[in-house]
């Protein structure tokens, strides 16, 4: 009975960790992190707008190598704000906490939102702004600024997903968006493997073979007085 009470838990537990799993995984997948801020902000996107303060909720929407789109919803997750276009751009430490930045901007203006970082994770989410408005930010703040011909305002998710993606500098001049978002550090160079000898071979294999026999001998016994008690 101790054995079957002991399988039966470890079943139970095994149960446990399946329904677990997917939640797990599914918010490391989306990312969906909720924030609270203390003052009103500025969002690119869809709709692009400040928003005041208050607790939003930010979800990956769609994830692909080189572009991600990025939703903010209210804190209920009723409304979306927002739909974001997003370069995945590099940090060289990750934090166990939740990193939002933004750019500053001339006193009395809304700091506009910059990049999102999720916890754990060395690669977050460089924002995209539309072309007039990079510019113009990029002006107030002598940062370069990633920016789209596109029109955002109206653009559904599958013209995000293929919008170009540029960036522009203080002078209002297109630049390599390379001087924006930051590559991950080259790779240390791996020392090539030693070959190692074979040692010669003077023992035969008839140990091993006694000893795998002495071995399912011993299990023989052990269930067989198992089933002895049992009866």
């Amino acid at each position: 009975m101790t054995l079957l009470k002991a399988l039966g838990t470890g079943f139970c537990l095994i149960v446990l960790c399946l329904i677990a799993a997917p939640k797990a995984k599914a918010d490391d997948w989306n990312r969906k992190t909720v924030m609270t801020f203390s003052a009103p902000f500025e969002v690119p996107g869809v709709g692009a707008q400040t928003l005041p303060a208050g607790t939003y909720v930010f979800k990956i929407l769609d994830s692909n190598s080189d572009r991600h789109i990025v939703q903010i919803f209210n804190e209920d997750e009723t409304h979306v704000f927002t739909t974001i276009l997003a370069i995945p751009n590099y940090r060289l430490k990750a934090t166990d906490k939740t990193v939002v930045t933004f750019r500053e901007r001339p006193a009395g203006e809304p700091e506009a939102l910059k990049a999102w970082f999720y916890p754990g994770r060395e690669w977050g989410e460089e924002f995209v702004y539309e072309r007039s408005k990079a510019i113009q930010l990029a002006k107030e703040t002598n940062e370069t600024i990633l920016s789209t011909p596109t029109t955002l305002a109206a653009a559904p998710i599958e013209v995000l997903k293929a919008a170009p993606v540029e960036a522009v500098n203080p002078n209002g001049e297109t630049v390599d968006t390379a001087t924006v978002v930051e590559a991950p550090p080259a790779p240390a160079a791996v020392a090539a493997p030693v070959e190692i000898a074979s040692l010669p071979k003077t023992a035969s294999d008839l140990g091993l073979i006694g000893l795998g026999g002495m071995m399912l001998l011993g299990s023989g016994l052990l269930l067989s007085g198992f089933a002895k008690k049992r009866m």
